[in-house]
């Protein structure tokens, strides 16, 4: 029977009824494959459409559903090109309502007089008269409802797939599978948490019967997933620390005198966090250590310093970053820095020529090299070191795990420091990165001034382009950031290419503006952003591509179109890109966002240059698995928990995780046999980080 749900879930979505070749193609867009696929495609809310009102009991605003018998046939009218309006009166004992379409065509033949329906949508008040604007209907003929008199699911949905085809397509799927589900959870788990039973939950998540029904699923199914997340990242960190020793650096005497001749004082921020780093370098064990810091709190001064560390004891130490152009900027500051201290820094990027990128390869195998700073060009397979001790990768999102892996099996057992700008509430970055131990660097640099920001719309238009007029004319340099690359129909935002062509021919034609766009080649975008630090470009209109990017402290002013469209990390990361010079800097954000959600979140960004309140605003106002796109950071995408909302659940999942790998480090009880199946198929691009195999 077992092995019957396990044949069928993992069977194409063309074997649901109700799928043919064309709908699975609009599925597959959806991320949706099979029938398991299909099952776990959660709704992103609900509507309680089991409440019937009657027509007299209906209020202005609110959605609501009510019983009504056909009183007129379908009107038509046509006010202007491309809009027709079907109107429909109905009626029941207390009163009529007016039911009104936009461009729905088919309407003309859906209803007969007399017969009596459920309609569902948003009621509105004019004058006397009610009206329900284009609701959902059906016929009163006894059979079951489907789309009214219940809870129903709302899905994340693509064109051409409406809410109706894919509640039919789940409940369809639902039929094949329901009963025969094996639970994932161990019975003692589910008693001590109180967690329902697994067809239950995935029953009652699409078409609950009631609250409680829903309440109750949504908590088994969140708990399953914070829990297989735990268990995948804690036996990750078990495998590193019980499989590995690590190097155990020697204390470096010259340190002291290192630091004293920095041209600037290290924060106690500073301090603290490379004091966590020199105890974790001095010990046997592997360090995984994440420094989290805002940006410009001062990260990389921390990665030179445990550099020195690493080579004064006699290793090399690799430093990776995302772009070329940035491991430009660390290969200057840093090679002045270590300059006169016996250190020689290489650079190796993609684009060296073959003679020199051999040369430096050389150096890197016979150990004359002792840091090198790179590009993706560092885990290339003819990259040998001599003795490579300690490895740091800066922003650790834009690397996978996979690529970190790589790099460090370059070595014996290096140490790692991953460094990040993205900062999250340190409550969830503890449990977010089981496998990494956390410092923080809570400090900027005494004397940095915060950026002004300011949220406008199209009106102030051109006192914005008279401010930028202005500091340019003063020497300032510009960021206009826009987050489309193309026209799209579908999504009213201003393109990066279209409003570069204004800026350019029309705005600023007497100025220099330049543009990086996602669909250039790597050489055309290093080339545009090299003009722009040169001080050659004086605007430079860009998509979010300059959000991990480089520093450039003559620009002064970031703006930032249809700001709504961007999370309010990246906001925070896109205002970090000024602010880097001695001038006042400024960000101003055009918002066409008119929702509460987006009114609260550009209030955010005018109220507060912190990154750890705004990560944990941004987690307040994003929904499941949407922070900071958990893709990002190496995790497995979130289906359905809320990590702000469901914290509580967290900290139970995380707890619970704990309990089974002491019981059961490797998962080979028979009661953990399926969490550990779970958990392979998770994590299946870190297999070979799980201590489980």
């Amino acid at each position: 029977m077992v092995e019957d749900a396990d044949a069928i879930l993992n069977k194409p979505i063309r074997y649901v009824k109700g799928v043919g070749a064309s709908r699975a193609a609009l599925f597959n867009k959806l991320g949706v494959y099979t029938v398991s696929d299909m099952i776990s495609y959660f709704p992103r809310s609900y509507e309680d459409r089991s409440n019937l009102k009657k027509i007299s009991q209906l209020t202005d605003g609110e959605f609501c559903a009510f019983e009504g018998t056909v009183i007129s046939t379908v009107t038509e009218s046509k006010p202007r090109k491309g809009l027709t309006i079907y109107k429909l009166y109905v009626g029941d004992e207390t009163g009529t309502i007016i039911a009104t379409w936009y461009n729905q065509h088919y309407i003309k033949k859906a209803f007969k007089l007399n017969e009596r329906y459920v309609f569902y949508g948003k009621i509105s008040r004019r004058y006397r008269s009610f009206e329900v604007l284009n609701p959902v209907y059906e016929k009163i003929d006894g059979r079951e409802m489907k789309n009214t008199c219940r809870i129903v699911p709302v899905y994340p949905a693509t064109a051409r797939l409406t809410q109706n085809v894919i509640r039919q397509v789940i409940e369809n799927a639902l039929e094949l599978v329901i009963g025969k589900l094996e639970d994932t959870l161990p019975r003692w788990l589910r008693n001590r948490y109180r967690l329902c039973e697994y067809n239950y939950a995935i029953q009652n998540i699409h078409f609950p019967d009631s609250g409680e029904d829903f309440r109750n699923a949504r908590y088994r199914l969140v708990f399953e997933e914070l829990l297989l997340l735990q268990l995948g990242l804690l036996s990750i960190r078990n495998s590193l620390e019980e499989n590995r020793k690590g190097i155990q650096f020697s204390k470096v005497h010259e340190m002291e005198s290192f630091v004293e001749s920095l041209p600037f004082r290290l924060t106690e921020a500073q301090r603290r966090v490379f004091s966590e780093i020199e105890k974790d370098m001095e010990s046997s064990k592997v360090m995984n250590r994440l420094v989290q810091g805002d940006v410009g709190s001062g990260k990389t001064i921390v990665a030179v310093l445990a550099l020195f560390k690493a080579v004064k004891s006699g290793y090399q130490g690799a430093l990776m970053v995302p772009t070329e152009i940035l491991a430009e900027q660390h290969y200057k500051s840093v090679k002045s820095l270590f300059e006169g201290r016996g250190i020689r820094t290489a650079l190796l990027t993609g684009s060296l020529g073959r003679k020199q990128k051999g040369e430096i390869l050389a150096g890197i195998a016979d150990g004359s090299i002792d840091v090198v700073i790179g590009t993706h060009a560092l885990i290339e397979d003819q990259v040998k070191f001599h003795r490579l001790g300690l490895v740091v990768t800066d922003e650790q999102h834009r690397f996978g795990v996979r690529q970190r892996a790589v790099l460090s099996q370059k070595g014996v057992n290096p140490d790692v420091l991953v460094m990040t700008a993205t900062p999250i509430p340190r409550t969830l970055a503890l449990i977010l990165y089981g496998d990494l131990d956390i410092s923080i660097i809570d400090e900027l640099p005494p004397g940095r001034k915060p950026v002004k920001t300011y949220v406008v719309n199209e009106k102030m238009r051109e006192r914005v382009n008279n401010f930028i007029r202005k500091l340019v004319r003063e020497g300032r340099q510009v960021y206009i950031v826009c987050p489309l690359v193309e026209e799209s129909d579908a999504i009213e935002a201003k393109s990066a290419l279209e409003l570069a062509e204004r800026i350019a021919n029309h705005d600023f034609k007497d100025l220099r503006v330049g543009l990086i766009h996602g669909k250039m080649k790597a050489s055309e975008k290093d080339k545009v952003m090299r003009e722009f630090v040169e001080g050659k470009i004086s605007i430079l209109v860009s998509t979010t591509v300059i959000e991990v990017g480089v520093n450039v402290p003559n620009a002064t002013l970031m703006v930032i179109e249809n700001a709504e469209r961007f999370g309010l990390s990246q906001l925070h990361q896109l205002r970090g890109r000024v602010g880097r010079g001695d001038h006042q800097s400024y960000c101003i954000m055009y918002n066409e966002g008119k929702t509460q959600v987006s009114v609260q979140r550009m209030k955010v960004m005018e109220e507060t240059c912190d990154g750890f309140v705004i990560s944990e605003k941004d987690l307040e106002l994003r929904g499941p698995g949407e922070f900071f796109g958990t893709r990002q950071h190496g995790l497995p995408d979130l289906k359905i928990a809320n990590l702000y909302q469901d914290m509580d659940v967290l900290k139970k999942a995380q707890e619970a995780a704990q309990e089974i790998l002491k019981k059961d480090p490797m998962l080979k009880e028979d009661e953990n046999r399926l969490l550990k199946k779970r958990i392979k198929e998770i994590f299946f691009d870190k297999m070979d980080q799980l201590s489980l195999n």
